[in-house]
Parts: structure tokens; sequence; C-alpha cells
């Protein structure tokens, strides 16, 4: 398969899971395996960030509420748990970076990633019926969603939106607003981590390349696999904050569950 076709393939998957509750990290390290082709952790993380940029639009009222309106006091409360969220997930990944933490190369904890979230979804769902739900973001909701980003670093499979998702969902919040906060939440989270890792990435290449011979980035790949995904991510998310205005994440639940038996069956 020549170059350009996995790495369009990549950047419509990469689009598509980022922000859906399904992980994105898993089903690329499953896409790679089933390609067999790994572009490498730059490609990853720069089409990563194309993907998350695209979505800035579609929260844009929100957006400019909390740039122009932060001296309102309901606006500096919103931002201050955002920047919490933040905070909590940055922490912890600096712990996780002096420790060195890598990423399985094997597909059998994220299928049981997505097996186990997807039962929890289903079964949170079904515990939540006919139950109130609010809108407001509490403090709670704001330290689980930093502490759910986290897990999902540690655990790929276990996706940043379906955890963050999840935790606020036992919270009390409501569907639309617990989306909207782990969106949020996790823009400036992937941005952060995305630049630091192209960052060291490009530093390394830079130091490393004269002694080691190792071919330069294609950065022409590169851009097309991040202009694919920056593309299907936007509708991909704005179709997904329609959808979970009049529906249940039950759905979802029911994808990974089946998802992650195929691969424990058949590809692990």
């Amino acid at each position: 398969m020549p170059d350009w076709i996995a790495v369009i393939i990549l950047g419509i998957i990469e689009g598509i899971t980022e922000f859906i509750p399904i992980s994105s990290t898993g089903h690329l390290l499953i896409a790679e395996k089933w390609l067999a082709k790994s572009p490498g952790d730059l490609f990853n993380v720069v089409i990563q960030c194309g993907a998350v940029l695209a979505v800035l639009p579609l929260f844009s009222l929100r957006c400019q509420q909390l740039v122009f309106r932060w001296r309102e006091a309901a606006t500096r409360n919103f931002l201050l748990k955002i920047i919490i969220a933040f905070g909590l997930t940055g922490f912890g990944g600096i712990i996780l970076e002096k420790e060195k933490f890598k990423l399985p190369e094997h597909l059998t904890p994220v299928a049981w990633a997505l097996l186990l979230g997807g039962l929890a979804f289903l079964l949170v769902e079904r515990w939540l019926r006919d139950k109130p739900l609010r809108d407001e973001v509490t403090w709670t909701v704001a330290i689980a969603v930093g502490v759910g980003q986290l897990i999902a670093a540690i655990f790929p499979g276990t996706s940043r939106s379906g955890s963050t998702i999840l935790f606020s969902l036992m919270l009390g919040l409501g569907r639309p607003a617990a989306t909207e906060f782990s969106f949020l939440v996790g823009i400036p989270t992937m941005l952060a981590a995305g630049g630091l890792k192209i960052f060291k990435t490009l530093h390394h290449v830079r130091d490393s390349a004269p002694a080691s011979g190792a071919a330069p980035e294609h950065w022409g790949l590169v851009i097309l696999g991040t202009i694919v995904a920056a593309a299907v991510s936007f509708a991909a998310v704005k179709w997904f904050l329609r959808y979970v205005q009049t529906h249940t994440f039950e759905g979802f639940g029911w994808y990974r569950v089946v998802l992650g038996i195929l691969i424990l069956i058949f590809i692990r």
C-alpha cells in the first residue's frame, strides 16, 4: 500500500476518534498493526493537534466568553475549573514523563480497556435512567475530569473523552454539559502535550540525525495526514455535539465491547 493512502486512512481514523469516546490511541494502534505501517510518534502527535485545532470554531461562543467576559464571576468560576482539571493532568503527565512511561506496543491491554470502558458506559447509562441530571460543572467534576485524563494516558484504549465523560455522568452532570467540559479541558491538554512532544522530537532528530544517518521526517505526508484529520474531526465533532443532545452513550458502549472482544479473539 502506498504511504499516502495509509496516511489518509490514519488521518480519517484520528479525526473520527479523537473526541468521540472510543479511543483514538487504541484505534491508531490497531490501524498501524493492520496497515503494517507506523509513521512514528511525531506524525501521530501532529495529526492529533490538527484534529484538536479544527474543532475550536465549534466552541467559538464559549471561547469568546472565556476570553472577553472573564471578569464575570460565573465565567471566572468555569475557567478556574478548566485550569484545575488541566493542571491535575499536567502534573501527572510530568511524573509520567520523568518515569519514562511508554505506551504498550501490543493490543491486549487496549482491547481490555475498550471492553471494560464499554461495559462501564452501559452500566452507568442504565443506572442513570430516569435520574435528573444537572448542567452545572462542580469542582468535584473538574477534579474527576483531570484524573480521568490521566487514567486515559496510562491505559491506551480507555479514551480520554470516554473516561472524563463517564466520570462526569457518574457525578450527575448532564450529557451535553459533560461532553462540552470534557472537550474544553481536552483542547489545551492535548495541545500542550502535543506541542511538548513535537519540540522534543524535533530537538532529538536535529541532534541525532547527523550522527545516526536517520532519514528526515516526510513533512508532506505529515501535512497530508494533519489536513485529513482536521477536516474529519470537525465533521465528526459537529455531529457528535448534536447527537448527545438527544441520545445516550449506550451505542458507543456496545461498540467498545464488540471491538474489544474482536481484538482479544482475532488480533492480539
